[in-house]
């Protein structure tokens, strides 16, 4: 007999924090708003759709989106009332399954297998909960629904915005091979360089590469590759685990001394970390910074505040005075990261109300 499929749902909310500011302010639709930092360092946050014509994205800089956008609305990001949306949403979310697992402020996994074995369809589940959103909070949200959590998060991007993709077992052969390689989480423009020095553009042709090969170009990550390629994803779903750090990294397309381009990554790294310490309800006590070079030797260098804070200057200004500390700019750099830990005020495992 053949054993029932699992059904995991993806939700993400279209241009969260713009929507968010639309919605309080419904003069504002049809208009590009962006949600950004207004000061000269600033990066863009979120961008309503009509602002994403103008090629405005997520962690650009302000000052390149106001040239790209002329007459786009410039707003700061108000956190404290995009979490109060995001209970709401993620209220909604739960009464769809017990098994939710957060990603960020704006989407989220839930394993609805139990429900559509026992009653509805996977399509009547999504229809239903994008109309309780739309209804209840009036925002819209893009759902992927799938076996297993890779296909179902790319799945929720194919439609956007308010869209629902619905990926079955025996359609992952037919969907899968042609999808650009671009397209699976997790693949940024270094990975989709490599990759295309080998010839390889699209899932199918990404195949052609044995766990090891991929392994050899990758480390870990290329047994990963090596399965979503083939559909395979068995992580299961997970309500909520403690964390006792975040972090972020970007390794940059070139090698680069330039430390003003170091310094803008680690701005962003900044506000993408007080995000996610903010939507937690958490503060944080040391920043850790982490160069590598070019010749691969990799250093860190870290620094324990005496108070806790959760904001993107503290962590920011911080990194900055750490990455004196390096030799950065005197030699190549490849990759940085930015880290906070010794995390304070953790909400309780089952308490959690809002997307990680």
């Amino acid at each position: 007999m053949n054993e029932s499929p699992r059904w995991i749902l993806h939700v993400d909310m279209d241009a969260f924090y713009a929507s968010v500011e639309v919605l309080d302010n419904p003069a504002l639709r049809g208009k590009p708003v962006i949600v950004a930092g207004l000061s000269a360092r600033g990066v863009v946050c979120s961008a309503s759709y009509e602002a994403r014509k103008f090629r405005i994205r997520a962690a650009m800089p302000t000052q390149q989106a106001r040239v790209l956008c002329k007459h786009g609305v410039f707003l700061r990001p108000r956190m404290e009332r995009y979490r109060q949306v995001s209970r709401q949403v993620f209220a909604i979310l739960r009464e769809f399954s017990d098994c939710v697992e957060p990603v960020s402020v704006d989407e989220g996994y839930c394993d609805i297998t139990n429900r559509v074995s026992q009653t509805e369809s996977p399509e009547e589940l999504a229809q239903c909960l994008k109309q309780r959103i739309r209804e209840e909070i009036g925002l819209t949200a893009s759902v992927g629904i799938a076996p297993n959590k890779f296909l179902a998060k790319i799945a929720s991007d194919l439609q956007k915005p308010d869209g629902l993709v619905i990926i079955r077992p025996e359609e992952i052969e037919i969907f899968l091979p042609d999808l650009p390689v671009g397209r699976i989480p997790g693949i940024g423009p270094v990975t989709q360089h490599k990759l295309q020095q080998q010839g390889i553009k699209k899932v199918g042709e990404l195949r052609r590469l044995s766990r090891e090969e991929l392994e050899h170009l990758f480390g870990k990550a290329g047994g990963r590759l090596y399965e979503f390629a083939r559909g395979i994803d068995n992580r299961p779903v997970v309500a909520h685990r403690p964390a006792k750090s975040f972090s972020r990294e970007e390794t940059f397309e070139t090698d680069t001394g330039d430390l003003e381009r170091i310094r803008r990554v680690l701005r962003v790294q900044s506000e993408s970390l007080a995000q996610c310490l903010a939507v937690k309800r958490l503060r944080a006590q040391c920043v850790t910074l982490k160069i590598k070079y070019a010749d691969f030797r990799q250093v860190t260098r870290q620094r324990r505040l005496d108070d806790g804070f959760d904001d993107a200057e503290t962590i920011f200004q911080t990194a900055a005075l750490l990455l004196k500390r390096t030799e950065a700019g005197r030699r190549l750099v490849r990759l940085v990261g930015t880290g906070v830990s010794e995390l304070l005020g953790e909400t309780p495992a089952g308490q959690m109300e809002l997307f990680e």
